[in-house]
């Protein structure tokens, strides 16, 4: 089992940046991949970014790729989406999740993930 608590988000202006933190609780954190999902109301999930459960895969959605950068720190428990450049359309809804890999694979459908947070609200004023 795995809990995933988001923090991070808040208002900001277009062009500024944010990094959002997801905690992971238990002792497997190390042997997850995870990921960033984003959703607004209405709309379906839409998959940010991903990383191996080593870290040293990673890969993003192209509307995100080149602001967004994901990363991890097994001895925290922690995944981090640094978001540089933000842009009103990136207004949403942000969720980290969660699943088991015995690869170094990452994982870019919500339906490939067994955990998620609660999501942390990110709003984006032009």
């Amino acid at each position: 089992q795995v809990q995933l608590v988001e923090s991070g988000g808040g208002l900001v202006q277009a062009g500024d940046s944010l990094r959002l933190s997801c905690a992971a609780s238990g002792r497997t954190f190390s042997s997850c991949a995870m990921g960033w999902f984003r959703q607004v109301p209405g709309k379906e999930r839409e998959f940010v970014a991903a990383i191996s459960r080593g870290g040293f895969t990673t890969f993003y959605a192209n509307s995100v790729k080149d602001r967004f950068t994901i990363s991890r720190d097994n001895t925290k428990n922690t995944v981090y989406l640094q978001m540089n450049r933000l842009k009103p359309e990136d207004t949403a809804d942000y969720y980290c999740a969660a699943r088991q890999s015995s690869t170094g694979s990452y994982y870019v459908n919500s339906y490939d993930y067994n955990y998620w947070g609660q999501g942390t609200k990110v709003t984006v004023s032009s």
